[in-house]
């Protein structure tokens, strides 16, 4: 997401090297990004490499305007869908997510559309993003009870400072096997301790330059919650000689269901620092203090008493009921 807006492109080609020398096997991006310029830069980068193995390439439309159309319409998806392949200069996207539900849109309209692009080879999986658990599962039962592809990938926000995504859509990914790829696995940088308790952000960070920002923003999570999660972070980071972000990447990373992470670094040196978490591994009992400090426990109805009844596995083996909702 940072490619042509906070990442100039020779970086963004810095960083991507850097990755597939690291062993790095999935590229995810979207057309709204940098208006486009995120998948050009990509493309660019995969035309210069293009005698070498190409890493998976994931990319997702919904909210950019493709010639006058919007959303997940046939219109929309077709023109989006064409304006991707040929930004990234690929035949076939390997992932294709839908960005977010279009209420304006039927359901079976988007679903019949997509099964017709991977039909046709311009697409070879579905995926969604920032979905609800309900819509989720409407998602997954239309597309099989209508024939359709059915979506194999979950692109949510998860982390330990917002683990809302385990009242229902996880559990829901983890009942239909999919595969799930976390966005700001970092909050935003907070888990990486950039910020102070009782200081605004300031300089090049990106609430140091728009403390309003988005989900992360400094108002909203500069709270007694946060700080007792970054507390038990950063006690054990210190504890294993490693950076704060590490600690946090290994539990996201260890979670049921989780695929892997999504990485949004601004410069090459987060990258190759965030990169370094791969080798770690946490013991059970730094799991479990991570998992009980950051529990976002469950509303009481029905949610707590569901739980009570034994009904529901999947919140006691994500740990999501011990902490108050």
């Amino acid at each position: 997401m940072t490619f042509g807006a906070e990442t100039t492109e020779q970086d963004a080609r810095a960083q991507l090297d850097l990755y597939v020398e690291r062993g790095g096997t999935l590229v995810d991006t979207a057309d709204v990004y940098a208006d486009g310029e995120s998948e050009r830069i990509v493309g660019r980068w995969l035309r210069d490499r293009r005698d070498q193995p190409s890493p998976v390439i994931a990319t997702k439309g919904r909210f950019r305007p493709p010639a006058g159309s919007y959303g997940a319409s046939r219109r929309a998806l077709v023109t989006a869908v064409d304006g991707s392949l040929t930004r990234l200069g690929v035949e076939a996207l390997d992932l294709y997510y839908v960005h977010a539900w279009d209420r304006h849109t039927p359901l079976e309209e988007t679903l019949d559309t997509l099964s017709g692009l991977v039909r046709q080879g311009k697409i070879h999986s579905l995926g969604w993003s920032n979905l609800t658990g309900w819509q989720l599962q409407k998602v997954l039962s239309t597309a099989r009870l209508g024939g359709h592809v059915v979506p194999v990938a979950l692109q949510p926000q998860y982390n330990l400072l917002d683990r809302s995504v385990e009242w229902e859509v996880l559990p829901c990914a983890l009942e239909e096997g999919l595969g799930v790829l976390p966005w700001s696995p970092l909050g935003g940088g907070w888990l990486a301790g950039k910020y102070a308790r009782d200081q605004r952000p300031t300089g090049a960070t990106r609430l140091g330059e728009d403390p309003g920002r988005g989900v992360e923003a400094y108002d909203v999570r500069n709270t007694d919650r946060t700080w007792r999660i970054l507390d038990v972070v950063a006690e054990l980071a210190a504890r294993l000689d490693r950076p704060m972000a590490h600690v946090a990447l290994a539990w996201l990373r260890d979670r049921p269901g989780v695929a892997s992470v999504l990485l949004g670094a601004r410069t090459v040196e987060q990258l190759r620092s965030n990169l370094d978490a791969a080798d770690l591994v946490l013991d059970a009992a730094d799991t479990a203090a991570l998992t009980a400090v950051s529990a976002p426990g469950l509303p009481a109805y029905p949610y707590a008493l569901l739980e009570d009844m034994g009904e529901v596995d999947h919140w006691k083996r994500l740990g999501v009921g011990s902490g108050g909702a």
